[in-house]
């Protein structure tokens, strides 16, 4: 069982570190294309991806009215998160949209209680609390930019994003028992694809004559590793821990934003988010009590 449980860690952190680098690549995508069309970009270059294992899809044993908790599964995340989620890159900065993400543990640890009857330890409550204290401290130390116009109303639909991201993770986690990661993965993928698809249809947003190279690679890179490979990372780990721990990782996100918005986009860290970055770190690490579900 550890050596399930160290994999399960192992392939949670790829995913954590491919969504906290999709903050960057989205901001970079949205200079040169319309955010839907980013979205929508992405997530039929994931079909694709999923298309080439059609064969171990095909394979599922659909269970008698699973369809509203997978027709869930999609609306939750992609469809509604990543609405909120461009709305908010094209108000606020990478940073501080990574920044809100670490409410999302809290959300779902408390859905799981209730829901699973997962055990909440002090620990863990402990952990959260720490984490969720260096958040705050990470969004007092931050500054707005250029590319930032408003970033309070950006930080609040990223806030609307978390919401429907616990939504997913708390319905992900009822059906990973039942279903593969490749075929929830697969799942995902075409209910964005065909939900972006509408939007844009609906709105009126043209498909670009060219593409620059940038924003093609980007979309590739999203579709490939973010939104392919991220999911079915998440979706593996998620049966083998239980979900309060799991969405604990998600804290390392803002930090790790931070790191690919300096590196990439030139954000500035200060000293206080230093402080900040590590007070996450130490909260995720003491929230991780090792218990099974």
């Amino acid at each position: 069982m550890k050596g399930e449980r160290g994999l399960a860690v192992a392939t949670l952190l790829g995913a954590i570190v491919l969504w906290a680098g999709s903050f960057v690549a989205l901001k970079i995508a949205f200079r040169s294309c319309d955010p839907y069309f980013v979205i929508f970009g992405r997530m039929a270059v994931a079909t694709c991806c999923a298309l080439l294992f059609l064969r171990q899809i095909r394979r599922v044993d659909y269970h008698k009215g699973d369809w509203v908790y997978l027709l869930a599964l999609g609306l939750c995340e992609p469809c509604l998160y990543f609405v909120f989620e461009a709305k908010a890159l094209v108000l606020t900065s990478a940073s501080q949209a990574g920044m809100i993400t670490a409410l999302l543990p809290v959300m779902v640890a408390v859905g799981a209680w209730m829901l699973f009857n997962e055990s909440m330890t002090w620990r863990t409550v402990s952990g959260f609390v720490l984490a969720v204290a260096g958040v705050c401290l990470l969004t007092l130390g931050g500054e707005a930019t250029e590319s930032a116009p408003n970033p309070p109303l950006g930080n609040f639909y990223e806030f609307l994003a978390m919401v429907a991201a616990a939504g997913y993770t708390l319905v992900l986690k009822r059906l990973s028992y039942r279903y593969s990661p490749l075929f929830l993965t697969f799942v995902q993928s075409v209910a964005g694809a065909i939900f972006f698809a509408a939007l844009m249809w609906g709105f009126g947003v043209p498909i670009p004559d060219s593409i620059p190279t940038e924003a093609a690679v980007t979309i590739v890179y999203l579709g490939v590793f973010v939104t392919f490979g991220a999911y079915f990372c998440y979706s593996f780990a998620m049966v083998r821990m239980p979900a309060g721990q799991a969405t604990a990782f998600i804290n390392l996100i803002p930090v790790l934003t931070l790191f690919f918005g300096w590196l990439i986009l030139g954000e500035v860290f200060k000293p206080i988010q230093f402080v900040a970055g590590a007070m996450v770190i130490a909260g995720v690490f003491l929230s991780q009590d090792g218990r099974s579900a």
